[in-house]
């Protein structure tokens, strides 16, 4: 599975959205964070790459220009 920044996944541990902040295919490793955002921002972690669930990946959907 190839990883991209902006991806949104889901885990093996979990059935919650996140997106992908960054990607580090050399280590195994990702970062990424909740989806949809809180209202204060989401915290990024680290995961394994074996953490993400095998079932696809999309793009978050964009806001509405103006919103």
């Amino acid at each position: 599975m190839t990883l991209h920044q902006g991806d949104c996944i889901t885990l093996t541990s979990d059935e919650h959205l996140y997106q992908v902040i960054g990607v580090d295919d050399q280590h195994n490793r990702c970062w990424v964070r909740r989806w949809p955002l809180a209202r204060h921002g989401s915290p990024v972690f680290e995961i394994s790459l074996q953490q993400v669930a095998g079932n696809g990946h999309s793009t978050p959907p964009r806001p509405a220009a103006g919103a």
